[in-house]
């Protein structure tokens, strides 16, 4: 018997997630006379996002309410969307339930300590959602392509992260591992995108110019690691992204599916009256609005 059927691994596909989502309502959108999918309207795409929301906050009280510890993990390439698929995910949710951890680079104490060790307090407790905009799989992807780290520390962490995420799984943690994959062309349009655009300077690093140039070098890292870290207890979910609207849908359609949950029954809410005013008199104090147009 094969190494990977003793320790419960299975081999990547590696694309898993479909480019559409896995169930639900949501509407996809359809093909033309000629067979090809045809692209979002951003109506089409708004209408649907909007469906997801509802159902992530019937998802973020559900977590608050019976204690679920869910944790997602993005990764992918420089320009693959993950920004973008973080911020549809979140930006309807409780940024005290919903966290996003995007750690910087190590500082010379975090260096010396057992790898790892540095996202382990990051992981979420009872009622939390913790998302890692990359995550301790920087070892098998930028430390090792770019050089910061060797070979051996990059095979070492391969071979000890799948036993480090079945120890996640088994303290009752929901471990979500999504890749977001983007073609060589679409990558080079939305780096040069960022030349130009003055809102998206802030997306480009030296470190993007540099790894750039390296795509094979990322794609044999990656390969490795599909290789090494499938596992059936920490499966990766990977998602073709050159269509960023397609991409968000699916993984938040995903994701929905993957955690367990139940609609809470709405309590009815009434405001409750509002004081008079009594004996309060306004204060002569002149308060400056800055949209005041005097």
């Amino acid at each position: 018997m094969s190494d990977s059927k003793q320790d419960g691994r299975k081999r990547p596909d590696p694309v898993k997630v479909p480019n559409a989502p896995a169930g639900g309502s949501v509407e996809m959108p359809g093909k033309d006379e000629a067979g090809a999918a045809t692209a979002f309207s951003r109506k089409s795409y708004e209408k649907a996002l909007k469906k997801l929301h509802v159902e992530l906050v019937q998802l973020q009280q559900w977590v608050v309410h019976s204690g679920l510890k869910v944790c997602i993990v993005f990764e992918g390439r420089d320009g693959a969307g993950k920004g973008g698929t973080i911020k549809a995910l979140t930006e309807r949710v409780s940024p005290r339930v919903f966290r996003v951890i995007a750690l910087p680079a190590p500082t010379e104490r975090e260096k010396s300590q057992m790898y790892i060790q540095r996202y382990l307090p990051h992981l979420p407790a009872a009622g939390e959602v913790v998302i890692f905009d990359r995550s301790w799989y920087n070892r098998a992807g930028v430390e090792r392509v770019m050089g910061f780290c060797t070979d051996q520390q990059a095979e070492d962490f391969l071979k000890a992260a799948p036993m480090v995420e079945k120890a996640i799984v088994n303290s009752g943690i929901i471990l979500l591992k999504y890749w977001l994959e983007v073609s060589p062309e679409e990558q080079t349009r939305r780096l040069r995108d960022r030349f130009k655009d003055g809102r998206k300077l802030w997306k480009l690093s030296p470190m993007d110019l540099k790894s750039y140039s390296r795509w094979y070098d990322y794609s044999r890292a990656r390969d490795a690691m599909f290789e090494a870290t499938d596992t059936g207890w920490a499966p990766w979910h990977a998602v073709h992204s050159n269509d960023k609207k397609k991409a968000r849908l699916a993984i938040l359609r995903h994701i929905l599916d993957s955690v367990p949950y139940q609609k809470l029954k709405p309590e009815k809410i009434a405001l409750p009256p509002r004081q008079k005013r009594g004996d309060y008199v306004e204060s002569a104090y002149k308060v400056k609005f800055i949209n005041d147009e005097n």
